[in-house]
């Protein structure tokens, strides 16, 4: 039996085959369904803390995307708009009626490429820690996101991204390839600006008031979603015409922000109010 199958084998999920990626999902909780995306370098244990108080509301699907926990990498970049794809590909797979997304980091950027490229298979959308440009982030962060590759993998052996890798991963002699394609990926010059403009699908952005982009970052995406620009009224009438909405959460850094209960109370909020 090859590790791969040894994998399958004792996975709590299931895998679906969508675009060429084996991608393993579990599903948690009754209710509406939330398709629930993690950082990089990460998977869906991440939401660990904060998945009781989801599935009290909701039927969370947790994926794995390309290249990591329990999906194994394939012949392509780690680019978030093709794991956009993977995951309108699970939608249809799983028979879903317009889930919301709700990703951190590069999940909330594959949440908003979701929203960008298959807004009919989208209910409502939450981007956390998710910036829509490169130049965005300090400078002194972009400059140690040059460093990644497959060269520093020997100095994250210490590390939970490791650790992680290396317990569930189909192949965990894949790690420095990982790093490699993450690397590639942090490196190239983005900018979204248009895309968010465009956006129809109702989004919540959500980040800490200490993230990797400053505060003033976040405050310019709500802006290019009609936010931020008249009072809102006093029912409401001045809010963003696309049921947007913005939170800046305090206390909270990009390495906490996804297991907070702030978090989660604001997520949930914009999800299911009204409905």
């Amino acid at each position: 039996m090859t590790t791969a199958q040894r994998d399958e084998t004792h996975a709590p999920g299931r895998y679906a085959d969508v675009n060429g990626v084996h991608l393993y999902h579990e599903t948690h909780g009754e209710g509406r369904p939330m398709i629930l995306l993690h950082g990089g370098l990460c998977s869906g244990e991440m939401f660990a803390p904060i998945l009781p108080a989801l599935t009290a509301r909701h039927r969370v699907i947790l994926v794995d995307l390309q290249g990591h926990g329990r999906t194994a990498d394939v012949d392509r970049p780690l680019d978030m708009a093709l794991m956009a794809d993977d995951v309108a590909a699970l939608i249809d797979h799983l028979g879903l009626d317009r889930p919301d997304v709700v990703g951190f980091s590069l999940g909330g950027g594959v949440a908003l490429h979701t929203g960008f490229r298959h807004p009919e298979k989208v209910g409502r959308l939450v981007a956390a820690s998710a910036h829509i440009r490169r130049d965005a982030v300090y400078p002194e962060l972009l400059a140690q996101q040059g460093q990644v590759g497959a060269a520093a993998a020997e100095y994250m052996k210490d590390t939970p991204m490791y650790e992680l890798y290396q317990r569930v991963a189909p192949r965990p002699e894949d790690f420095p390839r990982l790093l490699d394609k993450i690397g590639e990926a942090m490196r190239k010059d983005f900018d979204l600006t248009e895309q968010v403009r465009a956006l129809r699908v109702p989004t919540l952005v959500v980040a800490a008031d200490a993230d990797m982009a400053p505060p003033s970052h976040f405050v310019e995406v709500f802006g290019l979603l009609d936010g931020g620009r008249r009072d809102g009224g006093w029912t409401g009438e001045g809010r963003p015409a696309g049921g947007h909405a913005l939170a800046i959460l305090p206390g909270l850094t990009h390495y906490d922000i996804d297991q907070s209960p702030l978090f989660t109370a604001v997520t949930l909020d914009f999800l299911d109010r009204g409905r």
